[in-house]
């Protein structure tokens, strides 16, 4: 039965991307059709595309009673998106960082996640959560929508590469066809992916939460990943942070916030205490750890990427310490709290402040 069960993961995982693919190239070549802007494309479709496996992956969780994969896969992509897909994105080479990026997205996504945080405290996300951050995404695209109209040629240009510029997709019919196929991928994908996950869960003696966190949210976020990568190859390095980021927004108010609505006929989705104790806080901390990375010459050096995916690799060695009551987790706990951790941000302070002394140097 454990072949069968990573069979319909890896399956599920292959026909959410196919699906992922086909809904955003139909619904951007519908939209161009109808006069949309390309930048509210790029921003909205293009950019939420690419959560599309983590919104019905969660959704259908959220929806079959597996309130642990659900939320587990928010988080768990969330920090795969900062320390995976921009960690070796900048790896590969240094990543650029708009001004408008830490001037409006990076105080929303803080915002947004911090609001996140609060709302999960209680121990459950009810469907008046749901609600609230799912309005909240809302309310952010129209602002998006509306800031677009002053946006200049050159931004529209620039978001106008990223879509399909093939044309045998040009045809209205078709452009239908994908958006209904595309959806019908991802929910046959969604409950593919859950069923397999959770029968590994049970299989291998470890939570659905860590699960979640791990296998499911890195096969969600392959798109992030491929999406940032192949910005990077093609000399368009701005364009991996925006994709994380947009991508980030998107996971913790559309996507956490339409699982709780799917889960609220049966009470929300209950938060599991490991979560709130440590998961939720690594969330919250790469987030953050982002805003003096930018800062610091608005962009994100080899080092920086080769810092965040040494993290991931450290914070997957803790969930398979924890899953297993290794002896060596109280150790590792210790050293990260009262070493790594104070280092850190030792390493990232001390590099903003030699950019400020080299800026005023300048100047």
């Amino acid at each position: 039965m454990e072949w069968q069960a990573w069979a319909l993961l890896i399956g599920g995982l292959v026909v959410l991307s196919f699906g992922a693919d086909g809904l955003v190239r139909g619904a951007a070549k519908l939209a161009i059709r109808f006069g949309i802007s390309p930048l509210v494309v790029g921003l909205t479709i293009v950019a939420y595309g690419t959560s599309a496996p983590e919104f019905a992956v969660s959704v259908g969780a959220a929806y079959q009673g597996s309130g642990d994969v659900a939320i587990g896969n928010v988080v768990g992509s969330n920090i795969v998106n900062v320390l995976i897909a921009l960690g070796l994105s900048a790896v590969i080479a240094p990543v650029a960082v708009h001004l408008q990026v830490v001037r409006q997205e990076m105080p929303v996504l803080m915002g947004a996640t911090l609001l996140f945080t609060v709302v999960l405290f209680d121990g459950r996300l009810s469907g008046w959560d749901g609600l609230l951050l799912f309005a909240l995404i809302v309310a952010y695209t129209i602002f998006v929508i509306r800031q677009s109209r002053a946006a200049g040629r050159e931004e529209e240009a620039e978001f106008l590469e990223e879509l399909p510029r093939s044309t045998w997709d040009n045809a209205l019919p078709v452009q239908v066809a994908l958006i209904g196929g595309g959806l019908a991928l991802l929910v046959i994908g969604s409950n593919w992916a859950v069923d397999g996950a959770v029968a590994i869960a049970r299989g291998l003696g470890v939570s659905e939460l860590v699960v979640g966190l791990t296998v499911v949210a890195v096969g969600t976020s392959l798109p992030e990943i491929a999406t940032s990568l192949v910005a990077v190859f093609k000399g368009e390095r701005d364009l991996a942070v925006g994709n994380v980021i947009g991508s980030n927004l998107f996971n913790i108010l559309g996507v956490a916030g339409a699982s709780a609505l799917a889960a609220a006929p049966s009470g929300g989705i209950p938060i599991p205490a490991s979560l709130l104790a440590v998961d939720v806080w690594v969330m919250v901390g790469v987030t953050l750890l982002l805003l003096p990375i930018f800062l610091a010459g608005y962009s994100v050096d080899r080092s920086e990427g080769a810092l965040l995916v040494g993290l991931y690799v450290a914070y997957v060695a803790y969930l398979v310490l924890e899953a297993t009551n290794h002896a060596w987790l109280p150790f590792f706990r210790e050293a990260a709290l009262q070493a790594v951790l104070p280092l850190l941000i030792a390493a990232v302070v001390l590099r903003y402040l030699v950019h400020v002394v080299r800026e005023e140097g300048r100047s």
